[in-house]
């Protein structure tokens, strides 16, 4: 919550904005009459689904859009008085990155690959402010260490992809304060980041919101991060504001039925328990992945980076077992080298077979009983291919006689399985939302009937209704068809709900493994605790 006096006066007033996109000859209206303030000091979060209008709205009020496929049929967005929609391009451009910055979901996407953290930075300065030689650097480097990169001085030459995800947004976060703006955007800033990274880059803004005194515009779909960030929330769905409120008193009370349905969506449901003499689906003892670290002109190997170092696992038929940490932990890695889909050493024995030695070959006839759900299933989806041929491409491969019409009636089969309409099979990738497109990458999984499937954070880019849909639907094919699950996910809430027994990794090893209801009610390593208070005092814990 803030603690700076708000004043009566909106910094921001958006009043009666819609926005229409042109689609087809015909203008669809993505953003109806939408109404708000933020005032000076003020932390406002917009929430709601995906499509829902709640990043049109925010692109909006700097004129980010696409125009002119974009237009404001109504509305206006005052900015100190001034109304930003009105004001020309040379006009709009004093306005961004110096009184109103943003800062993206995304931030790999927004960075720029080509340039150092100090060129992206101080190009910043030198737009706005004219900055440039040593008073730029040494501007850079206050703004590295003000947003917590330790050593900034060693981090001026890095590219982003040598920065972890944390490290990225906060480089993002050191761009939008460079001219200490008197607005932030945050647009899902911490969607794409484990909890504990989350809880730091949200405890950062509020700490400079205090010191700057700046207001806040916050969109995000995760109701925990509101309640413990936000003053006042505005609910959108459908391009509206269905309700709107201070934070403790909408959470308490609140009117709107979607408001209510919002609330109510966290996973739920008790895991399921395989037999204790349930056979084992796979198991690996001591399983290491090493990255060499070459150098010198030579490329020797000087090093190694142990992404897994010594894992055991065993998965019984029916189990879920959920692996937890943070980014870097190895828990991908882990998930990619028991599918062999990456190099490994140490024995993994899938079904009563040792599969550790089998070339790419003899591995193919297996990878119908081994499939993987990946994060973001619009990357995995191939936008070229229509859902049918992208649920039928597995059968081609392996089961080669099948028929077009006994092809195209297990795809219809495995799409009624997920819930989605067969009759949509036709269609592409693009068409469907985030929920659907990952309800179609579950199907092209199950669709040949493996046994035992890597679902790799199914569900981290998905609102929390579509989340907890996600969740029944993956429990309920595992009732059906005694599916065996490996579940990594750095969303804890979702891992409850679905893990039966959970290991936590750090630094590629296990810290601590057991049946999930004891560990979630009493870790016993310092790593664990921390883990688990991140996520699960996110609703309450002040900053």
């Amino acid at each position: 919550m803030s603690e700076t006096p708000l004043n009566d006066d909106p910094l921001l007033s958006v009043r009666d904005l819609s926005v229409a996109f042109a689609q087809g000859g015909r203008s669809m209206l993505a953003v109806d009459r939408v109404s708000f303030d933020v005032r000076r000091g003020e932390t406002v979060a917009l929430v709601g689904e995906s499509g829902s209008g709640k990043s049109v709205t925010a692109l909006s009020i700097l004129k980010l859009l696409h125009y002119p496929a974009a237009s404001h049929p109504s509305g206006e967005v005052l900015f100190q008085g001034e109304n930003l929609l009105a004001m020309e391009e040379r006009e709009i451009r004093r306005v961004r990155g110096n009184d109103i910055t943003m800062v993206f979901q995304e931030p790999m996407s927004s960075l720029n690959p080509l340039h150092t953290v100090e060129q992206q930075i101080a190009e910043i300065l030198f737009l706005h402010r004219g900055m440039r030689g040593p008073a730029a650097r040494a501007r850079v480097i206050e703004l590295l260490a003000e947003v917590g990169i330790p050593e900034p001085e060693t981090r001026l030459g890095s590219y982003p992809h040598q920065l972890s995800g944390g490290q990225r947004q906060r480089v993002m976060i050191a761009m939008a304060l460079a001219n200490e703006p008197k607005l932030l955007i945050a647009d899902e800033p911490t969607t794409a980041l484990d909890v504990t990274v989350q809880a730091q880059i949200l405890k950062l803004l509020k700490e400079l919101q205090r010191r700057l005194g700046m207001a806040m515009l916050f969109i995000t779909h995760d109701l925990g991060i509101v309640r413990k960030i936000a003053d006042r929330v505005c609910v959108m769905n459908h391009g509206k504001i269905v309700e709107e409120g201070l934070v403790g008193e909408l959470f308490a009370h609140p009117r709107h039925p979607y408001t209510q349905a919002l609330i109510a969506a966290q996973p739920r449901g008790n895991p399921a328990s395989p037999h204790p003499e349930a056979p084992v689906v796979l198991e690996t003892t001591g399983l290491m992945v090493w990255f060499p670290i070459k150098a010198g002109v030579m490329r020797r190997t000087v090093g190694h980076i142990k992404a897994v170092d010594g894992i055991s696992v065993e998965i019984r038929r029916g189990e879920t077992l959920g692996v937890v940490g943070e980014s870097g932990s190895g828990k991908t890695t882990l998930g990619l080298a028991l599918l062999r889909l990456i190099s490994s050493e140490g024995p993994i024995v899938f079904m009563g077979d040792p599969i550790d030695r089998l070339g790419f070959k003899q591995m193919r006839a297996r990878r119908q009983a081994m499939q993987v759900v990946f994060q973001d299933p619009f990357g995995s989806l191939s936008p070229r291919m229509s859902v049918a041929d992208i649920i039928g491409e597995g059968l081609r491969v392996h089961h080669p006689r099948l028929s077009a019409d006994e092809r195209d009636a297990r795809v219809v089969a495995a799409l009624t399985d997920v819930g989605l309409d067969p009759e949509a099979r036709h269609r592409y990738p693009h068409e469907f939302s985030g929920g659907q497109r990952q309800r179609i990458a579950i199907a092209r999984a199950v669709v040949l009937e493996p046994s035992f499937i890597v679902l790799d954070e199914p569900t981290s880019a998905l609102d929390m209704i579509v989340q907890a849909q996600i969740v029944d639907l993956l429990r309920d094919l595992q009732q059906r068809r005694g599916l065996t699950y490996l579940f990594i996910s750095h969303d804890l809430r979702v891992v409850a709900a679905l893990a039966s027994r959970v290991m936590v990794m750090k630094g590629g090893v296990v810290v601590e493994e057991g049946p999930a209801a004891d560990l979630f009610a009493q870790p016993k390593t310092a790593y664990t605790r921390a883990l688990f208070a991140a996520a699960f005092d996110m609703e309450t814990a002040p900053l």
